[in-house]
């Protein structure tokens, strides 16, 4: 048992994600860990973009993981991992801004709407090497994409910033391609508009 472990370890980088997922639902503890390495990043900086607070992302993210490891048999080689797992955080991060808004609905207090004003602030602990001026240019992107509606926002994140397929956003948003596509090109065109203005404030 031991050594189909360290085996894991040692292949890690160059195994595919759903071999590796298989020896997780075989009981191999090695290999998720090495998804966690591989895929926790990715997730951070796309639900960072679609929420908008680093905090929100990092608790959304590993919640996917637990989700992850408690329901690892639950996924199915019919799809790609990297879909299934994107699928997870996507939900949970729609369920996520649901929860903000109802908590800002429902708020008797002035000073709650400003919880997140944060969320423009670029996180250091994210973008550490970061100079200002890289800072501020991320900054103004944030902000353009928290402008937009989310339905947008998802898209938009999920392919120019996450590089995704076509295809995979798709498989990831329950949408046809044909919307998908849609989507994009409204977000891209908000977002211009956006950011033309916010750089010339």
């Amino acid at each position: 048992m031991n050594g189909g472990i360290d085996e894991i370890r040692a292949v890690g980088d160059v195994e595919t994600d759903e071999k590796l997922i298989a020896a997780f639902q075989g009981g191999r503890e090695a290999a998720f860990n090495i998804l966690v390495g591989r895929y926790k990043d990715q997730l951070i900086n796309f639900v960072y973009r679609y929420l908008g607070d680093y905090d929100e992302a990092d608790d959304v993210v590993q919640e996917t993981f637990i989700r992850l490891f408690r329901n690892k048999d639950s996924y199915r080689p019919v799809a790609k991992f990297s879909t299934w797992l994107y699928t997870i955080a996507a939900n949970l991060a729609k369920t996520q801004l649901r929860r903000r808004k109802r908590r800002a609905l429902f708020s008797l207090s002035k000073s709650a709407p400003d919880d997140h004003v944060a969320r423009d602030i670029p996180d250091t602990r994210y973008r550490a090497d970061a100079d200002a001026e890289a800072s501020l240019k991320q900054e103004i992107i944030q902000k353009a994409l928290d402008s937009i509606p989310p339905k947008y926002r998802e898209v938009v994140v999920l392919c120019d910033i996450q590089e995704l397929a076509y295809e995979e956003i798709c498989r990831i948003t329950g949408l046809n391609m044909g919307t998908v596509k849609s989507r994009l090109n409204r977000a891209r065109a908000q977002l211009r508009e956006l950011l033309k203005s916010l750089t010339e404030e």
